[in-house]
């Protein structure tokens, strides 16, 4: 198991310095649900984006462009998916969670293997940004549930937009400024979502 301290980590994305998380967690942990199973994911907040770090985010992390700030919450072990953006994406840990990531140039024809996904501990009071070829989904955590604030670009992973596919690429897309890829054995296979992740569905439990 890697951390995101490890050099291994920088071709996915960079720990964040120069902000002061306190308020935004100590926030999250006072103000929003902790469920023990299944994940819930919330793309925009608003007793999160009223505080003030949030413009102090969008205007040095994000150069100025307009920013969400939600939350993914839950108990999770398996990583199911793997999804991308246009824009990088930043994951603040309450808890200490592991994200599994995949670089998006391994996909061919939508289609990667799971040998290319590799697990890195974020440790709780920790952002990170990752880049928008890092593929990612839900963080994981071994035993019990996590919160884990979430940033992205303004409205990603809400309404999907209304257009007739055209590119293979276009079919992936599930909502706004959200494409994703499931595991044959994950839940999201079975609604739809194309099935293109080949090899084991990575579990954290089983991991060292």
């Amino acid at each position: 198991m890697k951390t995101v301290f490890d050099k291994e980590f920088k071709k996915f994305g960079h720990v964040v310095e120069g902000f002061d998380f306190t308020e935004l967690l100590s926030t999250l942990e006072e103000k929003t649900p902790k469920p023990e199973a299944g994940v819930d994911y919330i793309p925009a907040v608003a007793v999160l984006e009223e505080l003030p770090i949030f413009k102090d985010l969008q205007d040095r992390l994000f150069g100025g462009a307009p920013i969400e700030i939600g939350y993914c919450n839950g108990a999770n072990t398996k990583m199911n998916c793997l999804e991308y953006h246009r824009g990088s994406e930043v994951c603040v840990a309450a808890d200490d969670v592991i994200m599994l990531l995949a670089p998006l140039s391994e996909v061919t024809d939508g289609v990667i293997d799971s040998s290319k996904v590799e697990a890195f501990e974020l440790p709780k009071g920790t952002g990170v940004l990752y880049y928008e070829t890092s593929m990612h989904y839900a963080p994981s955590k071994k035993d019990g549930s996590y919160r884990t604030i979430i940033i992205l670009p303004r409205t990603t992973n809400t309404e999907l937009p209304d257009f007739t596919p055209v590119t293979f690429e276009d079919k992936l897309l599930r909502a706004r400024n959200k494409w994703l890829i499931a595991h044959a054995d994950a839940p999201e296979a079975k609604d739809g979502v194309f099935v293109g992740i080949t090899g084991p569905n990575i579990d954290v439990t089983e991991l060292s």
